[in-house]
């Protein structure tokens, strides 16, 4: 069993194996809660008046559906936000190369790999550019950096690349010449 290097450090003891790449991959959510809530409100504005116009005309059940099409896109947004609660741990040492996802319902699913045995393996489409990621080791294939852009996937991708590149190449040590 190897020891574990992650807890807390009390400045006497060297980490096992220092960080060459590490990363936090979170979806992206371009609605801010301020921009949801001004939506919303907005949204909840025209469609009450909307409603009370249909209302004033006579037709009192066209007043119901403008209130539950906002009670609609509320539920959709809610659903779209907890799934933003996703995100994905990608950390490399000389030693081992660690995936670690975390679902939106908090579930936990942890990969170690040791990098010299992995390859970085893409699946390219000549428009879009990068559109899936994989982690390939010992005929394994894992997914990695699901929701992000294609272009975001081919910067994480090329820093990945980098980082397993220098772990491939070892330790590098400073030697000092007597001065």
């Amino acid at each position: 069993m190897r020891p574990d290097n992650s807890g807390p450090n009390n400045g006497n003891e060297q980490p096992l194996d220092p960080a060459i790449f590490s990363a936090v991959l979170t979806p992206h959510r371009s609605l801010s809660p301020t921009g949801f809530l001004i939506f919303m409100l907005v949204l909840g504005g025209v469609s009450f008046v909307s409603g009370m116009v249909f209302l004033m005309a006579g037709a009192w059940p066209i007043f119901g559906f403008f209130g539950l099409d906002v009670l609609l896109v509320y539920w959709a947004f809610r659903i779209n936000y907890r799934s933003a609660r996703a995100y994905e741990v990608v950390t490399v040492t000389a030693s081992e190369l660690t995936l670690r996802k975390v679902s939106h319902h908090g579930r936990v699913s942890q990969w170690t790999l040791n990098p010299l045995w992995v390859r970085l393996d893409r699946d390219e489409h000549a428009e879009f550019g990068i559109e899936r990621l994989y982690l390939v080791s010992r005929g394994r294939r894992l997914p990695v950096a699901g929701f992000l852009g294609p272009d975001e996937k081919a910067s994480f991708a090329h820093a990945l690349a980098a980082a397993l590149g220098e772990a491939k190449r070892g330790p590098t040590r400073t030697v000092f010449a007597p001065g």
